[in-house]
């Protein structure tokens, strides 16, 4: 007897890093060297990033999430300021401010970008409003020429959360070119990975500076191991991390190629149902896709499919679930369903499917044949 469809096939990750012998050849370098930590390839990994951001700094640190710390805390944010900023992304986006006791101050997101909306950033600014924290989801860019045009027009900071952005590029300016810092993150789904790890870029040398030492214990630049100077951290990155990432950005448009070429092959076995929106690049945005996640019909019961395309060797996930309904920020700040409409309504409707340069077009048929089994056939899902 044949068994159940579920319990036969192949099973698909939902994500895999790319690593070559590149990236070992460049680790192993390090394992025989008497450096593991705040040597050469860090200092490389911070000038290849921020050149491909544009900016002249780059520190590199232990995560995304220390680099939004590290912006927050170099930019004077204090307790009590309030920061704009988007319930639709991943929660360190709002934590880093909590961090230093700042408050956020949430601006639903529009339809198109999944971006703060910028028609919405005046009705939400208050009398404590020092900083905008706009978010660049899923790749694509935020309207961030709009929200930066109306955080300089107030003297406001911007911190540029281009965590899921490296790549990415509006009217020809690359993501993390925008804010006074912007920040970048390596975990191992990321457009590169180096395990974990993180980036902020600047052009202001002396924020660089402090970022520096704050990721550092606290110490002074001139090198003295036991003077601190402020209150800092331990979110150095290491060699060997910064070495993995060293080789990640000599490959970086091999890794784009492939990228591209399993969202367009996605785009040709997904396009044109009703039932599944895709995500596209607006005009004047060259996208590299970090994630791949559609927007399914509001009828389709997308916990049920999860459970179904699982059963079947495909994994998938909602992607994000909005930051105010989490349970600890609804009870430290009141929130409740209805507050942020567009946020809660996209947020019901979003599923990341398989995404990473290795996937190859065959495993991209298989998703689409099972993703449209599920919804289509008599019976199943469809709405």
């Amino acid at each position: 007897m044949a068994a159940p469809r579920e319990s036969v096939g192949r099973t698909i990750p939902l994500a895999r890093p790319d690593i070559g012998e590149r990236e070992l050849e460049l680790v192993t370098q390090v394992l025989r060297s008497d450096v593991l930590a705040m040597g050469s390839f860090t200092e490389r990994f911070e000038a290849g990033i921020a050149e491909l951001a544009g900016r002249r700094e780059g520190v590199a640190c232990s995560s995304g999430t220390a680099g939004l710390h590290l912006g927050v805390r170099a930019l004077g944010i204090v307790e009590g300021d309030e920061v704009l900023t988007t319930p639709f992304s991943f929660v360190a986006s709002a934590n880093c401010l909590l961090y230093e006791r700042a408050v956020p101050r949430f601006v639903d997101i529009e339809e198109d970008s999944l971006g703060m909306d910028p028609d919405l950033l005046a009705a939400a600014t208050g009398a404590r409003t020092r900083a905008v924290l706009p978010v660049h989801v899923f790749g694509r860019p935020c309207k961030i020429e709009a929200i930066n045009s109306f955080a300089r027009q107030r003297g406001w900071s911007v911190i540029e959360d281009a965590c899921e952005g490296l790549g990415s590029s509006v009217h020809g300016r690359p993501l993390g070119s925008f804010g006074d810092v912007a920040v970048f993150a390596f975990y191992p789904n990321k457009q590169i990975t180096t395990g974990e790890g993180g980036m902020v870029v600047t052009d202001d040398p002396g924020l660089a500076d402090t970022m520096r030492s704050l990721r550092n214990q606290g110490r002074d630049t001139d090198g003295t191991w036991l003077r601190h100077v402020r209150l800092g951290y331990n979110y150095r990155l290491d060699e060997m991390s910064a070495a993995l990432g060293v080789a990640q950005v000599e490959r970086l448009e091999e890794l784009r190629r492939g990228r591209t070429r399993v969202a367009a092959a996605y785009e040709q076995a997904l396009g044109g149902r009703n039932w599944l929106g895709l995500p596209r690049a607006g005009a004047g945005e060259d996208v590299d896709w970090f994630v791949y996640v559609v927007r399914l019909h509001p009828q389709i019961d997308r916990d049920t499919l999860v459970v179904r395309l699982a059963a079947l060797g495909v994994p998938s996930r909602p992607y994000f679930a909005p930051i105010h309904l989490q349970p600890f920020y609804r009870s430290m700040f009141g929130f409740k369903p209805g507050d942020f409409p567009v946020t809660e309504r996209v947020a019901a409707s979003t599923l990341a499917l398989p995404f990473s340069s290795r996937l190859s077009d065959d495993d991209v048929g298989h998703v689409a044949e099972v993703l449209i089994d599920a919804i289509d056939r008599p019976g199943r899902l469809g709405g």
